[in-house]
């Protein structure tokens, strides 16, 4: 009996899932893409950015979970596996929250000089197009460049 006759491909399709396991995630997957184009193409929801963004970052959050699970066969390795991968988010989230006072107060502590040459903040005026509230056409710049 030759190597290959004891080697076939069923053992190794059962101890990591059979073909339909890897087609019900395929489905899966393609519903949580279609979820996340509905809610980035809903006007209502994307009203409020926050949720919308939070949506949609929990849907890829759950596309990446199943592709790492499923995809990279990492639900059937060993324990081991936690070792390298909890304190690396741990770390992760720690630099997170730790460098984020960092960039929202690095202009506090600016020179005045650093201060002129930097990029001022955008605010955003989702009621009028531009501060006074009268309305800029484009065209008028243009026949003024002409004159």
């Amino acid at each position: 009996m030759s190597n290959e006759e004891t080697h076939t491909g069923d053992d190794h399709g059962q101890s990591h899932g059979s073909m339909t396991k890897y087609l019900i995630v395929f489905g899966i997957l393609v519903v949580l893409t279609t979820m996340s184009f509905l809610v980035g193409s809903n006007e209502t929801i994307m009203q409020h950015e926050m949720i919308g963004w939070t949506f949609m970052m929990a849907i890829s959050c759950a596309k990446a979970l199943l592709v790492m699970l499923f995809f990279m066969h990492l639900i059937w390795e060993a324990n081991w596996k936690y070792v390298l991968t909890i304190p690396a988010s741990l770390m992760s989230v720690f630099l997170l929250i730790m460098l984020t006072p960092d960039v929202g107060w690095r202009t506090d502590h600016y020179s005045e000089e650093r201060l002129i040459h930097s990029a001022e903040p955008q605010e955003d005026h989702l009621d009028d197009p531009s501060e006074d509230g009268s309305q800029t056409d484009p065209s008028e710049k243009h026949d003024d460049a002409e004159h």
